[in-house]
């Protein structure tokens, strides 16, 4: 029998029940992913704010990018109905965003708040004013808001101007070199859309190198890039003058990394995960993985409107190992430790996952969170001041878990109960339509008996 796969919705929120037969079950077949979440809220924005159409093919249709959408379309962007198979939006130039009648919402998202922030700030003479839910309001604005206060942008928040609501009165902006504490391309991404209509260069500098979606579709849309991989720099020269562009958006590697974990756990499974973005910036999860040992492939490898594109095919690896994963690395998998933890438990020996205190404010505390809950169903994970250790082989058991609302935990949540024993059932699990819309239907298309 294929495993039990129900959901059940209260007023507030929905839980996800998953049964592992007794007979087993594993992953067969393939699929194609969401559109990549990253790359989806930067077309929007640059569609926003250049001259003439832009349209894009895969948009990723979850809650995050539609919340990017709506706050575009307030200040006055055309962007037509969202759909994966073509979005138009016609833009108006640099500076051309209109001052809204309304709060703008970024819901959940910190990529739309924090990207959207470099941008209205450089809108001379317009107030706007930002906030999101009630999860996205505790987490840390001030990474942005530093560097634009040194631009000269004028931001009024809670808490020192660190925590939102946020209220934005454009300016017109001065190119900074900033340096930056941590390698973040939300703060690179901020920094640069300030710096498109400051005058002269604007340079943001990483302790080590962030996804770089931004620079090449920056680059795309017609703007001024540079990029000193020795130093970890990135230059914008403004003010630039942006074009709209067709842009066809590459499959999530950090949905994929769920099916990845889950073929490579689960006995007898054989999968092929198709049309992903390998972006080199992106590809940290590929290297923990092959680290472990798991038994994968990329195939065919193309370039799809200038980001690397393959389909990867994965194997049950009943042989992975723990492994350490520390440093330049955590940056490129940074959103996919709460399945690499997952991972680990299956894996023989110790993980140890360091330097990725960034992950305690995210969408929720995912250091925390994924801890407990995984020690809840058996596992061996003792919580580090900025990562997680991980004792591998043990088994796990069904049980009662949350996801805290953060897409990420509900879905690592729910391939952990795929090799559990029992009933596992997921509180809140309907935070995965933030990133991953018909996940649980994907779920219930790759298991067999």
């Amino acid at each position: 029998m294929s495993p039990v796969i129900v959901t059940t919705k209260t007023a507030e929120n929905e839980t996800l029940i998953i049964q592992r037969p007794t007979s087993g079950l594993s992953l067969q077949g393939s699929i194609r992913i969401p559109g990549d979440k990253s790359i989806s809220h930067r077309a929007l924005m640059l569609g926003a704010i250049a001259s003439g159409e832009t349209t894009i093919e895969g948009l990723l249709l979850g809650e995050d990018p539609r919340s990017t959408a709506k706050c575009f379309s307030l200040m006055g962007a055309q962007i037509s109905e969202l759909n994966t198979e073509l979005v138009r939006i016609q833009g108006f130039g640099s500076n051309s965003l209109q001052e809204p009648v309304d709060i703008l919402d970024a819901g959940n998202s910190g990529t739309t708040m924090r990207l959207m922030m470099g941008i209205l700030a450089s809108h001379a003479d317009r107030f706007f004013t930002v906030t999101g839910d009630s999860s996205l309001r505790s987490r840390p604005m001030s990474r942005v808001v530093k560097p634009l206060l040194q631009m000269g942008a004028q931001i009024w928040g809670r808490q020192n101007n660190s925590l939102a609501p946020l209220a934005i009165l454009g300016q017109q902006l001065k190119p900074i070199h900033y340096h930056s504490p941590i390698a973040s391309a939300q703060v690179k991404s901020c920094i640069l859309l300030a710096g498109l209509m400051a005058q002269g260069e604007t340079t943001v500098t990483e302790p080590a190198l962030s996804r770089d979606h931004s620079e090449r579709m920056l680059q795309a849309f017609g703007a001024k890039i540079s990029v000193d991989p020795d130093t970890c720099s990135v230059t914008v020269t403004g003010p630039a003058k942006l074009h709209g562009q067709q842009v066809i958006v590459p499959g999530d590697i950090s949905s994929a990394a769920f099916w990845l974990v889950a073929a490579a756990i689960i006995p007898g499974s054989e999968l092929t995960v198709e049309n992903v973005g390998v972006n080199p910036t992106r590809t940290g999860i590929l290297e923990a993985l092959e680290m472990m040992g798991v038994d994968f492939q990329l195939q065919n490898q193309r370039i799809v409107a200038g980001e690397p594109v393959a389909d990867i095919f994965v194997r049950n690896s009943p042989q992975m190992k723990g492994c350490n994963l520390a440093g330049d690395i955590i940056p490129r998998l940074i959103d996919e430790i709460p399945i690499l933890a997952v991972a680990a438990v299956f894996a023989q020996g110790t993980t140890v996952i360091r330097d990725a205190a960034e992950l305690r404010v995210k969408e929720s505390d995912r250091l925390a969170v994924m801890a407990t809950q995984l020690n809840r169903m058996g596992a061996k994970v003792t919580e580090l001041p900025d990562g997680l250790e991980i004792t591998g082989g043990t088994v796990l058991t069904g049980t009662d878990v949350d996801s805290y609302t953060d897409h990420r935990i509900a879905m690592s949540l729910a391939i952990a109960a795929l090799s559990a024993t029992g009933i596992t059932s997921i509180h809140r699990a309907e935070a995965a339509s933030i990133s991953y819309p018909n996940f649980i239907a994907t779920l219930q298309e790759v298991c067999r008996d």
